[in-house]
């Protein structure tokens, strides 16, 4: 379901973001919100993900995740541009 109008965003959070289903609770909000993607832990500890989607969706999701779940603590969430690859559905890998 790619559209013109949507966007991508490459996100890399830093903090205490692994170990705290951080990567399921991103999956979860991303489906909740129609974001197509995927999101990672990384070996530095941090969390990458690559959003697609409606900009307001994507908008949303990467807010949700300068917060992330209950036991994260994000300290921070670097976010750019990325490119549109119309990949479908969300995972986490």
């Amino acid at each position: 379901m790619d559209n013109r109008s949507d966007i991508a965003r490459d996100v890399v959070v830093r903090g205490m973001v692994q170990g705290v289903s951080y990567r399921w609770t991103t999956q979860q909000e991303a489906e909740r919100l129609h974001v197509r993607g995927w999101v990672r832990n990384e070996p530095d500890g941090s969390v990458r993900a690559h959003l697609e989607g409606e900009p307001e969706q994507v908008a949303e999701l990467v807010a949700w995740m300068r917060q992330g779940p209950s036991g994260a603590q994000v300290e921070s969430v670097d976010e750019q541009q990325g490119e549109v690859e119309g990949v479908s559905g969300f995972r986490a890998e």
